[in-house]
């Protein structure tokens, strides 16, 4: 079922995280203060959401100087496909030069209140909250051209220092799939 993020408040401070990569190379908050922002991308390898653009959205990334992370942060034991082992086959299939990270415990989630994936939150230079929503339009079988647009927009005016005009318009995907209890 088909789910919308949560509109978490703009300028609400990238919460605190330290998690594993496929690699098991820890990576955390710390490592992007003083930086030029960080976009988080919570993200799963069996939604039919993530896989509509996931190379698209490697596509982008690369294009531009903005820190990303992938964050999984699904019940890999109720839902196998996103377990680690394929996590790093979707990233090698999309072409995805970020780390993709793995929050076992969904602490990291319920902290920036991921609601479905794909999930974006893009944070400025001071780590603030400065765009959450929607890659672009396109959705699988809605027929809207896959652009980016949204989120490439809100890259460009972060890195330009500027805050990103509303309204924006929510992310669509799966549920994040937490564990019972």
């Amino acid at each position: 079922m088909a789910l919308a993020s949560r509109m978490v408040p703009l300028g609400t401070p990238a919460p605190d995280f330290t998690l594993p990569d496929l690699d098991q190379q820890t990576h955390s908050r710390a490592d992007f203060e003083n930086g030029r922002g960080l976009l988080v991308v919570f993200a799963s390898n069996h939604c039919p959401y993530v896989k509509h653009l996931e190379s698209a959205l490697g596509a982008l990334v690369d294009s531009l100087p903005v820190p990303t992370v992938a964050v999984c942060t699904n019940d890999a034991a109720a839902y196998p496909d996103d377990a680690p082992v394929h996590l790093r086959d979707q990233a090698i299939r999309a072409g995805w030069t970020f780390p993709y990270l793995i929050d076992e415990s969904q602490e990291v989630g319920r902290a920036f209140q991921a609601a479905c994936t794909p999930d974006f939150f893009l944070y400025d230079a001071s780590l603030a909250l400065a765009y959450r929503g929607a890659f672009d339009e396109s959705t699988p079988g809605n027929g809207k051209p896959l652009t980016g647009n949204d989120l490439r927009a809100a890259i460009e005016t972060v890195l330009d220092g500027k805050p990103v005009p509303e309204p924006h318009r929510p992310s669509m995907g799966c549920s994040i799939k937490w564990r019972t209890g």
